[in-house]
């Protein structure tokens, strides 16, 4: 008999029997079947015997049947392991190239054509193993900036989220589920408000959920009410007599960037803006789209305990 205390009342979990909309979800996207249809799982509790005995798997043989009866009443009594497990556990005669883990965030895509190629690739094999992927596209250099192998200009970050977003849309993701993306921006980018505005074009980055790296420095920016510099680390091609510079931190050091003696780079200002008026357009795009989000980064990295050995620049879905 299995008992779930709920404040002072103890009640029996068979006593609330599994819901339509919940058994049609479960088939849906976690019910184990064969390439033609077929269950294998049997029923939820078939699901239990399977997760648990693949999560016991790895464990010292002596203690393994243990372990799997510990995970099975675990699922028996409400645990919710996350969906990939559900769906992917002890299912390698089936799927192969699944994966257990549910979100993970990509390599840092780096400003240049192959690297960002090659950054797609590795999204699609993450996503059709059935993982959600982020990612920061603000590495990538404006619209309009120069591309001196190609004596053209770029088209600019947006137009590159275009090409994973329609990679998500077409890589059939794992065991049922949508592919899922986070793209991520910095706040002092030159096309930051294109990013802001984006999914005000009906259809666009549909498989994407977006959210703004914000800077302490823009949030006091916001306070005072003054100007935000947009700007974008200088390229070789470029002179530092020509343009505005600033020095700020920067995620990537690429070849041909100059530093100062703290390790910033240079960036070329673009444009300057008022705070409060890049803050009204992101909470105006808030309210009427949900999206873009933000992501407080220096926050973040202030208190990620692997600080010493990676900056945090995107999240998952």
């Amino acid at each position: 008999m299995n008992e779930v205390i709920s404040g002072n009342v103890a009640r029996n979990t068979q006593d609330v029997p599994y819901q339509a909309a919940s058994l049609g979800i479960w088939d849906s996207k976690y019910h184990l079947k064969d390439l033609e249809g077929t269950p294998v799982d049997g029923d939820i509790e078939g699901m239990f015997t399977r997760v648990a005995a693949d999560l016991a798997s790895d464990e010292p043989e002596e203690s393994r049947e243990q372990h799997e009866a510990d995970f099975r009443w675990a699922l028996e009594n409400g645990a919710i392991p996350a969906g990939r497990i559900l769906s992917n556990a002890g299912a390698q005669a089936f799927k192969p190239a699944t994966t257990l883990i549910n979100c993970t965030v990509s390599r840092t895509v780096r400003d240049s054509m192959r690297n960002i190629l090659e950054a797609n690739v590795a999204a699609g094999m993450t996503l059709k193993s059935g993982a959600g992927i982020g990612y920061d596209f603000s590495t990538l250099r404006p619209k309009g900036a120069s591309v001196s192998g190609a004596g053209a200009e770029t088209s600019g970050p947006l137009t590159f989220m275009d090409i994973f977003d329609a990679t998500c849309a077409t890589v059939s993701s794992a065991g049922g589920r949508r592919g899922a993306q986070m793209g991520t921006f910095d706040i002092g980018h030159p096309d930051v408000e294109q990013f802001i505005a984006a999914k005000r074009a009906k259809g666009r980055l549909t498989k994407f959920n977006l959210s703004l790296l914000i800077r302490d420095e823009f949030v006091e920016a916001v306070k005072a009410n003054t100007d935000w510099k947009l700007a974008f680390p200088l390229l070789p091609c470029e002179s530092e007599e020509d343009h505005e510079i600033i020095y700020r931190d920067w995620p990537v050091i690429e070849d041909g960037y100059t530093l100062d003696e703290e390790g910033r780079v240079a960036c070329r200002v673009y444009r300057t803006v008022r705070a409060r008026d890049l803050w009204d357009k992101v909470m105006q795009s808030t309210f009427d789209h949900a999206e873009p989000g933000f992501i407080l980064v220096d926050r973040i990295n202030e208190m990620n305990n692997n600080w010493f050995c990676e900056t945090i620049r995107a999240t998952n879905p």
